[in-house]
């Protein structure tokens, strides 16, 4: 562990939610971005980052934004439909690109770092100047992405082609071939193409196929 004035670099989830357990047990205000659901798990007790947790303890307010490429796979977006549904969790999906953050009570901020040796980096933070700052970003993200329903609405049919796509894709066929496979039109086709793409932040399909291999969809 590294300690500055205002910050305190850790490193590992271990070690995270050593300096972070009491705050999910006191918080009454949450708000978390994530490209993934995979930012913020905790290995050894992953509950402590869950909204069924938070929503135990009554009047909690559990704000999420993730990034849409999480909604294509299937399991995923049932968890993020769960944590919705079940506990009261209010979460919005961006297509811009965003800091992963956690964010307590606008008192203390966390932003995940890099991967490296197999473990993530944290940055905690304390600096009262620095988490007015980062819930700024935070809340401006929040007022431009859309609501999780509508998102997930738009994405049903992009979702439920993604892994045949990204496989034609992968096997560098023609928007033609790959069209009557599918037993679609080719400006169907292309158009589901292009919300994968979208999904994805991906501005070509070779891109597109690289962040599919990060999510694991591929």
């Amino acid at each position: 562990m590294q300690t500055g004035e205002a910050v305190t670099l850790v490193h590992g989830e271990e070690e995270l939610l050593a300096r972070t357990r009491h705050l999910f047990e006191t918080a009454t205000d949450v708000a978390c971005a994530a490209n993934d659901l995979g930012t913020w798990t905790m290995r050894q007790e992953p509950e402590w980052l869950d909204a069924a947790a938070l929503s135990r303890r009554g009047d909690v307010r559990v704000r999420k934004i993730f990034r849409p490429g999480m909604l294509l796979d299937p399991v995923s977006a049932q968890q993020v439909a769960t944590a919705r549904d079940r506990h009261g969790a209010q979460i919005r999906i961006t297509t811009e690109d965003i800091n992963e953050t956690i964010i307590f009570d606008r008192r203390l901020a966390v932003l995940a770092g890099d991967v490296r040796a197999g473990r993530r980096s944290y940055s905690v933070i304390t600096q009262p100047e620095v988490v007015q700052g980062v819930t700024s970003l935070f809340e401006a993200a929040w007022r431009s992405a859309t609501d999780l329903a509508l998102y997930d609405a738009r994405i049903a049919e992009v979702r439920e082609l993604a892994p045949r796509v990204l496989d034609l894709l992968a096997q560098g066929a023609k928007d033609e071939s790959a069209a009557r496979i599918l037993g679609l039109g080719v400006r169907t086709y292309r158009r589901r193409v292009a919300g994968l793409m979208d999904a994805l932040g991906a501005e070509s399909r070779f891109q597109a196929g690289v962040r599919a291999r990060e999510l694991g969809l591929v």
